[in-house]
């Protein structure tokens, strides 16, 4: 059963990665005066040849200013209120900043200013980065296609509904999982290294999550340990399960479906998240205020031991591609609406269901990364990598309950029957 779903998918990404690359292998010798062809000197367009609007107010940009796109007028309104340090009087009406209005509230402007990603670490001035240009082509060439294509706005629409409730449904995502690991929280993560920091976290960061059974206490660390992650993954199931009913089509689907969906699903979307609050050297626990290290987690004993170095080595290879929570939205959308799941009864729907948000993923990582050309079908790799991270990871669970004094939580249980 595995081999055969493992083909099929190969199948799949050599399909679509033939496809995505058509258009360069029929270009490959063809020549080009524009982005990715042609003499020095041709591959530059600028403010004029786009027409670009300035960021903060859509005026006709005059250059690169400040991180971003900018008019002269803008550009002059944050230098001096950076180099004067102006505080301007708070505005709770959240003004629209426009060309004709621009100068009325000071405060919005500013702070339209900021959330536009205008800093004063940012280049001033200059030539606009190479993958600022990429970025800004691709966005331009889908403008200039929504217009004349009702199905790529469709698409975008799509794109925006699933991150809003990735969004919404996870306590956890990259954006915050790295602030955390990069060190730009005013408070560092409790680092749980030995036997007695995690005793320590057991008492503050993980109380709730451990349990108060006098019972679990009396247990071997590796057990109590087991016990933390299941408690954890059954939190994050929960809450894929709200993000799945969020993905337009998905609540209309046979409730058979429905569950199969998610049986089959939600460890490999787990694992796909979990690969966020990872680095090579640990992994964020407890919402972020613990920090569990690798070499800890292998110095358990036998089987514990095996149970996070495969997550690690499989994270370190997905967080190389760089890919931020807009991606991951639909990476997972993807994972959970799969038409090749056992005991599905409206294959057909949901395989469409599935191409649709593929589809988008392509379109959205072209979008997003367009100075990666074959980011979509290292992305689609993953979903096999996936499967067989998950078909191990259960072996490994089934090998736990068995030889170990532990068990399994009842939703746990129910996801692992029947699976492989």
């Amino acid at each position: 059963m595995i081999i055969i779903v493992i083909i099929t998918i190969t199948d799949i990404i050599v399909f679509h990665f033939i496809l995505s690359k058509r258009d360069v292998f029929k270009c490959a010798h063809v020549p080009s005066s524009g982005v990715y062809g042609g003499p020095a000197g041709q591959d530059e367009f600028t403010s004029s040849s786009l027409t670009l609007e300035c960021r903060v107010c859509s005026d006709r940009a005059s250059g690169y200013h400040y991180g971003v796109h900018a008019c002269e007028g803008c550009k002059g309104f944050f230098r001096r209120t950076i180099r004067l340090k102006l505080e301007y009087d708070k505005c709770e009406r959240r003004c629209k900043i426009q060309k004709k209005n621009r100068n009325k509230c000071q405060y919005c402007r500013f702070q339209k200013c900021l959330s536009v990603g205008m800093s004063h670490n940012a280049i001033r001035f200059g030539r606009m980065p190479q993958s600022e240009k990429l970025r800004l082509k691709a966005e331009i060439l889908t403008g200039e296609r929504e217009v004349t294509d009702p199905q790529l706005a469709d698409q975008k629409t799509l794109a925006k509904q699933i991150y809003e409730a990735y969004l919404k449904n996870f306590n956890m995502n990259k954006s915050k999982a790295r602030t955390i690991l990069t060190g730009k929280t005013s408070t560092p993560p409790f680092v749980i290294h030995d036997m007695e920091t995690l005793q320590l976290a057991e008492q503050t960061l993980v109380a709730k999550m451990v349990g108060s059974s006098g019972a679990l206490l009396n247990k071997d660390a590796e057990v109590r340990i087991f016990h933390c992650c299941q408690c954890t993954s059954v939190e994050t199931v929960t809450e894929l399960t709200e993000f799945a009913k969020s993905v337009p089509g998905f609540s209309n689907l046979d409730l058979n479906d429905q569950v199969t969906l998610l049986k089959y699903g939600v460890h490999e979307a787990l694992f796909a998240m979990l690969a966020s609050c990872m680095n090579k050297d640990g992994l964020l626990v407890a919402y972020g205020s613990g920090f569990i290290t690798r070499e800890f987690l292998k110095s358990l004993r036998r089987p514990f031991s095996e149970m996070m170095e495969p997550k690690f080595q499989f994270a370190m290879k997905f967080n190389s591609l760089e890919l931020d929570d807009s991606d991951l939205a639909l990476f997972v959308a993807a994972i959970i609406c799969c038409g090749d799941r056992p005991g599905l009864v409206n294959v057909p729907h949901i395989e469409r269901m599935q191409e649709s948000i593929v589809n988008v993923l392509h379109l959205h990582l072209t979008s997003n990364h367009p100075d990666n050309g074959f980011l979509f079908p290292k992305v689609l790799q993953k979903l096999v990598d996936l499967r067989q991270l998950v078909t191990e990871h259960a072996q490994l669970v089934q090998e736990i309950k068995k030889t170990e004094d532990t068990s399994l939580h009842p939703l746990l249980q129910e996801i692992y029957r029947d699976m492989y």
